[in-house]
């Protein structure tokens, strides 16, 4: 991963960590199917505006449109309904430990369905620490609401593996650019949807929403999702789907660090050293510190 990448990862913590708070908020409000769908709908119709203005050619065979319909399946539709629905019942902070098993799913995935991602003793040390950096990160008190709520934690467990599968398949979608690739995916996820949200919920509900709401959903679409999946889907191409999901562990650092720069939050040693951990891992799965260290040793 180059230092490019690196800084999108970096931006995209950011954006997707943001997806918890605004969630917490819309969803007391929304109902989940009538959220997931106002998300991928709102960020579908920016980003096909933005394709639009920049003449980007939208695939034209069935083929490509199949394979954006499942890919929005895994990475939007699936997914977000299912966190959605568990961030009623459990807190921002267990959710997103659970969530930072999204990449210990996609090394799994990647390994069985690619060539050239495959499992590796450094990749599994780092994904181990990265988990453990998040869990001492968020606080490990946090864990002992596991169990208090199984269904809505096998929730966000599902969306985690969701979520892996979803980023392995991105990688088969060849020759569009991220735009395309990112619109595609939304409206597919919006034509998915409709129809679950017109039977099984309550779409009027959006209507009587509170500003605040309304507000936390246009936030969810355009900003954890429309440019969230422009910045992901390119670390994808240049990075491969296993790199791409370390932004899960580096969510709750970004958090942490946003509220020292603007909050004038202090960082006790617990958070030093679940962000020492993180680090650790993220070198550890990026393999040149590794290398680097074995060349030295050679000579």
């Amino acid at each position: 991963m180059s230092a490019t990448d690196w800084l999108l990862l970096l931006i995209l913590s950011v954006l997707w960590g943001g997806s918890f708070y605004f969630a917490k908020i819309a969803v007391l409000e929304i109902p989940p199917l009538t959220l997931a769908l106002g998300r991928v709908g709102i960020a579908a119709a920016v980003l096909a505006v933005f394709a639009r203005a920049i003449a980007a050619p939208f695939p034209r065979d069935a083929a490509s449109w199949r394979l954006l319909a499942v890919m929005a399946f895994f990475n939007n539709v699936v997914p977000f309904t299912l966190l959605f629905w568990a961030q009623i019942h459990m807190s921002i902070g267990l959710a997103s430990i659970l969530n930072a098993t999204s990449p210990l799913f996609g090394v799994l995935m990647a390994h069985a369905m690619t060539h050239d991602d495959k499992f590796t003793m450094g990749r599994a040390v780092g994904l181990v620490a990265g988990f453990a950096g998040v869990v001492v990160l968020i606080g490990p008190d946090l864990m002992g609401e596991l169990g208090t709520h199984v269904l809505a934690e096998l929730a966000c467990l599902a969306a985690s593996c969701s979520f892996a599968v979803g980023a392995v398949l991105s990688r088969r979608v060849r020759g569009f650019s991220p735009v395309i690739v990112a619109t595609g995916q939304l409206t597919m996820s919006t034509v998915l949807l409709l129809p679950l949200v017109l039977l099984f919920d309550r779409p009027e509900s959006a209507l009587t929403a509170s500003r605040a709401a309304i507000w936390a959903m246009v936030s969810l679409a355009l900003l954890s999702s429309a440019l969230a999946y422009l910045i992901y889907f390119r670390v994808i191409a240049r990075a491969g789907a296993t790199n791409a999901l370390i932004v899960t562990f580096l969510i709750p650092v970004s958090a942490i660090l946003l509220g020292v720069a603007l909050l004038h939050e202090v960082v006790d040693a617990r958070q030093i050293a679940g962000m020492a951990a993180i680090f650790i891992s993220v070198a550890a799965i990026d393999g040149r510190a590794a290398r680097f260290i074995a060349s030295a040793l050679r000579h």
